[in-house]
């Protein structure tokens, strides 16, 4: 069996995934992990994990400059919130960037 073997783990098809809500997982979720067990790769497993599943849509669901911008939007959202968080506090920065990335994802895929 390879990775690329769906038989055992299917995944929604990938025009069908709400992008928005993988993005809200990945980016809190991903907070939250690393977070709570102290462990921060365990928490960028979950941002990347996220991350890959969401470009996986965006890929399929939109052009190439799009999937750029977004997935560009992710990591940057990830990557702001740590000087922001600096200046107003971690969980307003998480839900601040994860707003902005999530809009963004369901503006320029999911509505789509």
């Amino acid at each position: 069996m390879s990775i690329c073997d769906n038989s055992k783990f299917p995944l929604k098809p990938a025009k069908e995934v709400n992008t928005a809500s993988v993005v809200v997982t990945g980016l809190i979720g991903g907070w939250l992990t690393a977070r709570e067990t102290g462990i921060r790769p365990l928490g960028g497993v979950i941002l990347a994990a996220a991350g890959a599943y969401a470009g996986r849509s965006w890929a399929k669901k939109t052009d190439i400059p799009t999937t750029a911008a977004l997935v560009g939007t992710y990591v940057g959202a990830f990557g702001l919130s740590h000087p922001l968080a600096k200046k107003i506090g971690p969980w307003p920065a998480v839900l601040t960037v994860t707003g902005v990335a999530a809009g963004a994802a369901c503006v320029l895929s999911d509505l789509k």
